[in-house]
């Protein structure tokens, strides 16, 4: 059971299964990847908005790999398990135009710089908030069956883009192999998210992520599965501030439960919309908390408390 490195100075930002691997491991081995954040570098520490608007995106995930596991084949169960993540002191988050949950509140580029000092995560500017490093890997997949590019932000059931935040440091993810070798590849470090990522992004920053792997033959399953420790979050016992929402449109009442969220966030607290809408999307769970009883649907939007200072 050997240990390998895997350095970010090659990267690819497609799925794609003709890519050739950068390294072949054995069933059990572990591997350390060199992870940039999501923006590929396009984002540095204190980078302004008009600044940041003036630089070419990538077309995709900058994802480390592929790694090859030797015997994976098709119809096989890859187990990935999560054993570190370690950040690098910094990382970010934003909302912009036409993308997240609130486009059309927020039709304007804006940045959140975090620090990130041990085990919290820091506006940049001030402690207004401190909100626990609790980090995973945004992307973790194997090669998809298809051939040809695939676009990294659509997760699939080969996994990608799935913004689990229960990846942490002590689950596993399980992943059904779809081509031989596996070929597996990661990438979209979260230093923290909400669930539901509602601005796009979470708290994105680079990191070196420690993950060991297994072969489960002949167990054969559909999608993605995952175990994940206890408690859910390091801020359980504080309580939380929950807005609510209803009506027959999940998407709308996860949309309005976040706006009076940032309402309450900003009367209350002093935060900017801006700064509340990024906060909720890395520390605010949205949740399902009544889908039966027709025509009305109920979604929550849970805050810690332990958060605001």
């Amino acid at each position: 059971m050997a240990e390998h490195y895997l350095d970010d100075s090659v990267v690819h930002h497609f799925w794609d299964n003709s890519y050739e691997p950068r390294l072949e491991i054995e069933p059990g081995d572990t591997v350390l990847f060199e992870c940039r954040e999501a923006s590929d570098r396009r984002v540095t520490p204190g980078i302004t908005a008009e600044e940041l608007a003036t630089r070419e995106r990538m077309p995709g995930h900058p994802l480390t790999g592929p790694v090859l596991i030797k015997g994976a084949q098709p119809g096989d169960v890859l187990a990935v398990e999560v054993l570190n993540l370690a950040h690098k002191g910094w990382g970010w988050n934003s909302h912009s135009p036409n993308f997240g949950l609130l486009p059309a509140d927020f039709d304007f580029l804006f940045v959140q710089h975090w620090r990130l000092e041990g085990d919290s995560c820091m506006f940049w500017e001030s402690d207004k908030v401190r909100v626990p490093f609790e980090p995973f890997c945004g992307v973790m997949g194997v090669a998809p069956r298809e051939n040809g590019r695939l676009r990294t932000g659509p997760p699939g059931n080969f996994g990608g883009n799935m913004d689990i935040r229960g990846l942490v440091v002590g689950s596993t993810l399980y992943l059904p192999v779809q081509v031989p070798g596996a070929l597996f590849s990661t990438a979209d470090c979260h230093a923290a998210q909400g669930d539901g990522e509602v601005s796009g992004t979470g708290i994105e920053s680079p990191m070196t992520a420690t993950l060991r792997f297994q072969l489960h033959k002949g167990q054969t399953i559909q999608e993605p599965q995952f175990t994940t420790p206890s408690p859910l979050t390091k801020t359980d016992s504080h309580g939380y501030f929950c807005t609510t929402a209803h009506g027959p449109d999940l998407f709308v009442n996860s949309q309005n439960a976040v706006r009076y969220m940032i309402d309450w966030l900003e009367t209350n607290h002093g935060l900017s919309r801006s700064q509340a809408y990024c906060l909720c999307s890395a520390a605010a769970d949205l949740k399902i908390s009544e889908i039966v009883d027709a025509p009305n649907w109920v979604v929550s939007c849970y805050l810690p408390l332990s958060i605001l200072r």
